[in-house]
């Protein structure tokens, strides 16, 4: 008997939440980069439309090299709904510092042209944009990354995830972590550094103690679609002792979409799937998660 052809269009709309909501961390100058022939790139005007119309009233767009964050600045200069997170991902520091080494799903490094622009350099740009532009609201995403990296690679994530702490600081601003199987690894960096006083660990992936462990620090904790994923129970109950000022929610789209849908695109409307997963899990009513994700946005990033 053949297989049904896998489906790669849009998830249907979800139910509009009875509340609004931000995601807290969205890439959306990468949508493309997942759609298949024949699936309709919406524009960006369409794509904050869509989110409006289920309730996802904000987001926050991330710049994670050097072409993304020059994207992003525009887009949040262009779209009052957006504001902006910026910074040299863990995976392209290497890259730019001619350390990177063999990954695991990667025979070679990807060198782009951009890469081309020496670290210190491309750091030195990520803070001009910060400090030029008042709707760049964090620092991210930022961290380490043990999946994509040898000893070399390493050693520059974690110089570039150093200099990243000690910018959003410097400028007061939040700081979004991109932490892949290097869990004590970040959490000892932020605790020898000295971790901003808003300290996201954007699509978080630890489990219950690493979650307490947060909590002690007053880091945030922002949860994706993988929350929703049946194997992933260490994740769930790490939300249900987060503290209720200390989780929100985000897409990371154009990835990591929350099942039913795994393995299509994703796009900030598709928040409320998740938001029904956190409801389920901490056992509380959706609108008290719009309520308590929205003041831990706000606290966290401001209004804009």
């Amino acid at each position: 008997m053949a297989r049904k052809p896998r489906d790669y269009s849009w998830p249907p709309a979800p139910d509009a939440l009875p509340g609004t909501i931000t995601d807290n961390h969205t890439h959306l100058e990468s949508l493309g980069d997942v759609l298949r022939d024949g699936v309709e790139l919406p524009s960006i005007t369409q794509v904050i439309e869509q989110a409006a119309s289920v309730g996802v009233t904000r987001m926050i767009q991330v710049g994670c090299d050097l072409d993304s964050a020059r994207a992003t600045v525009k887009m949040i200069a262009e779209h009052p709904a957006l504001a902006g997170a910026i910074a040299i991902h863990p995976n392209e520091a290497p890259l730019h510092a001619r350390t990177a080494d063999v990954g695991p799903d990667e025979l070679e490094p990807r060198y782009e042209a951009r890469h081309g622009v020496p670290l210190d350099e491309a750091l030195a740009e990520i803070e001009a944009l910060a400090r030029a532009h008042s709707k760049v609201r964090a620092i991210g995403e930022t961290g380490l990354d043990l999946f994509r990296s040898g000893p070399r690679g390493f050693a520059t994530q974690k110089e570039s995830f150093r200099a990243h702490i000690a910018l959003a600081k410097e400028l007061g601003l939040a700081l979004q972590i991109h932490d892949r199987e290097a869990h004590q690894e970040v959490m000892d960096i932020l605790l020898a550094d000295g971790a901003p006083e808003k300290t996201v660990f954007h699509c978080f992936s630890g489990d219950k103690a690493m979650a307490l462990k947060a909590a002690e620090q007053g880091w945030y904790l922002s949860f994706a679609g993988p929350l929703t994923f049946g194997s992933n129970s260490d994740l769930r109950e790490a939300l249900a002792v987060t503290p209720a000022s200390h989780y929100m929610v985000e897409t990371d789209a154009p990835y990591l979409t929350p099942h039913p849908y795994r393995g299509r695109p994703n796009a900030p409307y598709l928040i409320p799937v998740t938001v029904a997963g956190i409801a389920q899990v901490r056992g509380i009513s959706l609108e008290q998660v719009c309520a308590e994700v929205s003041a831990t946005t706000r606290a966290v990033y401001g209004d804009w």
